[in-house]
């Protein structure tokens, strides 16, 4: 009889509290205005060449156009963020050291990382004291200059936003800006080659999106054959095996392996005729 009072008691706690999250959900939702949503968003530009001629203060208190980043024979990631961000751009920057340790590609010497902030607020010293973070936590030797931390004027962030199709907006009374997650994967003259979604990267995708940006310059032949393999899929937002390739590669392996084997076959026929060609002669002798 005991147990059963116990019982009902805390089934009844337990509904109680769903009830009071289920309003307190539909609270939120009543309250939340659709319209903001609407001004955070991305618009792929895929193929556009970004304003190179702007500028902005790197890590080292330097001020330089973005041009003295780009034309350099490899591709380039913009993150676009902020550095006193409360959470989502920790997360998508953790997102990215993560998947940058995992793929045998080095900023600096294949591709280049900059971040850059939308709040003109920040300084080079707060840019300078989070790189430190990322490249310790990256922990590959001569990145220091392959990733760097930008802030600069809203004049200049915002028309490289809109170049990228990066749309965000400022909360006044939070002090923070709400935007998307999102890494901007570039070629070496500054078109938009690849998008990619959300706060973790597969390591794959990101060595892909790479590949692709280079076009098969960096890398070795194995990667240029997993760009062959692979390729994007905008309903999954990543890279797919694209089985219509690889049955051609297994074809030609198929058909390498076939002349080789008899290749082997004709040789080894054509040695054995040439002895006993010579034994015959021997005999006759």
């Amino acid at each position: 009889m005991k147990n059963t009072i116990t019982n009902i008691f805390t089934r009844g706690f337990v509904l109680i509290f769903i009830l009071l999250y289920a309003a307190a959900a539909n609270a939120q939702v009543a309250n939340y205005n659709p319209q903001e949503l609407r001004k955070i968003d991305i618009v792929e530009h895929l193929g556009r060449k970004i304003p190179l001629d702007l500028t902005f203060t790197n890590d080292k208190g330097e001020t330089l156009p973005l041009s003295e980043y780009f034309n350099k024979g490899k591709p380039v990631i913009i993150v676009l963020a902020y550095y006193d961000c409360p959470m989502l751009c920790t997360l998508v920057l953790n997102g990215l050291a993560d998947a940058a340790k995992a793929i045998p590609f080095l900023p600096g010497k294949d591709y280049t990382i900059l971040t850059i902030s939308i709040d003109p607020t920040e300084t080079a010293k707060l840019a300078a004291s989070k790189k430190k973070n990322y490249i310790e936590n990256i922990g590959k030797p001569g990145i220091d200059d392959g990733w760097m931390f930008f802030v600069g004027k809203e004049s200049q962030s915002k028309k490289l936003a809109d170049a990228l199709g990066f749309k965000y907006y400022y909360i006044p009374e939070k002090k923070q800006y709400a935007h998307p997650a999102v890494l901007h994967v570039l070629t070496q003259d500054g078109r938009i080659s690849r998008y990619l979604y959300g706060i973790q990267y597969k390591p794959n995708d990101l060595r892909l999106s790479l590949l692709e940006a280079s076009r098969g310059k960096i890398g070795n032949t194995i990667d240029r054959l997993l760009l062959y393999c692979y390729h994007y899929d905008p309903d999954a937002k990543g890279y797919s095996l694209f089985a219509g390739n690889v049955m051609r590669i297994g074809g030609l392996a198929t058909v390498g392996i076939l002349v080789i084997f008899l290749g082997g076959l004709w040789m080894t026929g054509r040695r054995k005729k040439n002895t006993a060609s010579a034994n015959e002669k021997k005999r006759n002798l």
